[in-house]
């Protein structure tokens, strides 16, 4: 699995100018980004601005074979460092190594990169047939596939799984057979799954712009990788260790992640642990021009947060200059 896929860099302008802008505010060039994949985030940063240091985390093992490969062949070792971990374990590396008040910026970009979907032994999608996996670390042999979850959780779980995670209408009836299936064969691949839920769908609703499977496959994978939680839980610990100046950009792709972000925000303000400041009353979307060369980026939302260095009313509302900046 070493061969690592090409990845487009998501509303990267605009990140680069969001973190750029830390760096100015704050007079610091340290930046973290959380979600290395492919690096596209972390090279362009690491360009961007002159003399920068950059820590990126990543769990998946092609991306940190594939990471510390290109790093060494661009020269960048000495000011980029690949970390292997869940980005839930950032805040606790931070705290070991003594990095309060040291990032200009911090970036999540929250989708799954092309490398995975588009691997299809990975078991993201359901374009082949392919063992039913998601783990985003394959290595890690404690984490349950998604045939795991399928073949042990209770039909209610499951028919809860999909729809709380997947907001999909007919989770019962996709559970439903799901559970049938299983009495007769143990559940192995995508293809099964993806052949479950096309036919729980009325036929006219089967070829519409929105495939039968895609939410189904979206809860499987947010519950293999237990993302939700592991989102929720590590936005608030980030803050300790920004620059006052600094910015935090998180990119999601679903309404799911892109409301924890949205509340975690709010809260982090009402809170007043941090001065902060919400940049973005409103996300930030991918421009024409980059749908035209990405259509992944269509459900793109990029949403900012700054570290203040004193306390008020800093609710996104009052100061527009970096919100007019775009």
């Amino acid at each position: 699995m070493s061969d690592y896929l090409s990845h487009y860099s998501v509303m990267l302008k605009e990140c680069l100018e969001a973190l750029e802008q830390g760096s100015k505010a704050s007079g610091s060039k340290i930046f973290a980004d959380l979600t290395f994949g492919a690096g596209g985030h972390t090279f362009a940063l690491s360009d961007h601005v002159g003399g920068s240091t950059v820590y990126s985390t990543d769990q998946d093992p092609d991306a940190l074979k594939n990471g510390l490969e290109n790093i060494q062949r661009r020269g960048k070792d000495g000011s980029i460092h690949l970390l292997p971990m869940n980005f839930q374990q950032f805040p606790d590396w931070c705290e070991k190594n003594h990095m309060q008040g040291k990032f200009a910026g911090i970036l999540m970009d929250l989708g799954v990169s092309s490398h995975q979907f588009d691997k299809m032994e990975r078991g993201f999608s359901f374009r082949a047939d392919a063992p039913l996996d998601m783990r985003m670390n394959y290595g890690d042999s404690n984490t349950p596939t998604a045939a795991d979850l399928l073949n042990s959780l209770s039909e209610k779980e499951i028919a809860d799984l999909i729809f709380n995670y997947g907001e999909e209408r007919l989770s019962r009836k996709i559970a439903a057979k799901i559970c049938e299936l299983r009495q007769t064969k143990k559940i192995e691949t995508t293809g099964e799954i993806e052949n479950i839920c096309f036919h729980a769908y009325p036929a006219k609703d089967r070829h519409g712009k929105t495939h039968p499977a895609t939410r189904t496959f979206q809860a499987l994978r947010i519950a293999v990788n237990d993302e939700l939680r592991v989102l929720e839980n590590t936005i608030p610990k980030l803050l300790p260790y920004l620059s006052e100046g600094g910015v935090l950009a998180i990119i999601s792709f679903h309404s799911l992640e892109d409301r924890i972000v949205k509340h975690s925000f709010k809260e982090l303000v009402e809170k007043e642990d941090f001065p902060v400041t919400i940049l973005t009353k409103k996300p930030l979307t991918a421009t024409d021009e980059e749908l035209s060369e990405n259509s992944r980026s269509r459900s793109a939302k990029l949403r900012l947060l700054k570290r203040e260095t004193q306390l008020g009313r800093v609710d996104g509302h009052k100061k527009k200059r970096f919100q007019n900046h775009f």
